[in-house]
């Protein structure tokens, strides 16, 4: 199957699971079923956990296996319509406005029709997932809602409701197919109940130990499976350290890359303090880490480890 041949949704929850292994996502048997559920009953899907723990990589693994388009909105302060859904081409219809005023008989009735018509239009995310795809209703991925304000919340509330919006110029788009809809919040707010209410909910927490050494060997081609072990037990006893922000699955993976290209073999002090610049992203978090606290906490991992085997 290549990534944009069209494939049926899942039947069953092991057919959600088996679709997500397909593309390298390990996903516990929980998302797999909210998932199945979101698919089969056409419902938005609302994804909240901390920063790089996979919500975003669910919409881009749907896609992918499902060889459907994604559309991403990417969330931010001041995100309004124009940037979420259309705007026009003020530039163009100057010009096309210009042209028809050095002609003689100037129809203006028709000058206005064709100055709002669809080629004048730029069709953003929102309105782009409403579209007919022949390959089938695409994934839309709204990234980070909780960085928007209330009153796009409010907006998107609306078009949720109907998967629809209204142009005013030329009236009200509506999909044929409703699009599947994945939303992802960091929860650096909260989201209003109403439009939760509009979706199934899931939280993605850290994985344990064993799904994270699974994530890491399915993502990271070539790590040595000593090397992958000593790198998920010291970050799984890194995320119960007094951070100020634990490393995410992200930042795992980064990590086990790093690490594979200095061609490590095992972790040492100094390696990791030198590299926990890929793991850590806050200076303070850094400094409580490095030397002699990386020590110990390789110390731990090795006899958690070996008390294991």
């Amino acid at each position: 199957m290549t990534e944009h041949s069209p494939r049926a949704l899942p039947t069953s929850i092991d057919d959600t699971l088996s679709l997500l292994v397909s593309a390298d996502y390990v996903a516990d048997r929980s998302l797999a079923t909210v998932l199945f559920l979101a698919l089969k009953m056409g419902r938005p899907l609302f994804l909240e956990g901390e920063a790089g723990v996979g919500k975003t990589e669910i919409a881009k693994v749907l896609s992918s296996a499902l060889g459907r388009r994604l559309i991403r909105l990417q969330c931010c302060e001041g995100l309004d319509v124009a940037a979420a859904v259309y705007e026009w081409n003020y530039a163009a219809q100057m010009i096309a406005i210009r042209l028809a005023e050095v002609e003689d008989g100037v129809d203006r009735e028709r000058l206005t029709h064709d100055v709002f018509s669809e080629r004048f239009l730029i069709k953003r995310p929102l309105l782009q997932a409403l579209e007919p795809d022949t390959a089938g209703a695409p994934v839309l991925l709204i990234d980070e809602l909780d960085r928007t304000d209330e009153a796009f919340e409010a907006f998107l509330l609306e078009v949720l409701a109907d998967f629809q919006v209204t142009v005013p110029e030329m009236g009200t788009v509506k999909a044929e197919h409703p699009p599947i809809v994945i939303i992802t919040s960091n929860r650096t707010r909260e989201i209003h109940d109403a439009l939760k209410r509009r979706c199934l909910y899931h939280w993605i927490d850290y994985p344990d130990a064993a799904r994270e050494l699974a994530i890491v060997t399915a993502k990271v081609p070539g790590i040595r499976e000593a090397l992958s072990r000593e790198i998920v037990a010291f970050v799984q006893a890194l995320r119960q350290q007094d951070l100020f922000k634990a490393p995410g699955v992200a930042e795992t993976l980064d990590w086990a890359s790093a690490l594979t290209e200095l061609d490590a073999v095992a972790l040492d002090p100094a390696t990791v303090s030198d590299t926990l610049g890929v793991l850590l992203k806050y200076q303070d978090d850094i400094a409580k880490i490095r030397g002699s606290a990386a020590q110990a906490l390789i110390d731990e991992v090795r006899a958690g480890m070996k008390a294991a085997e």
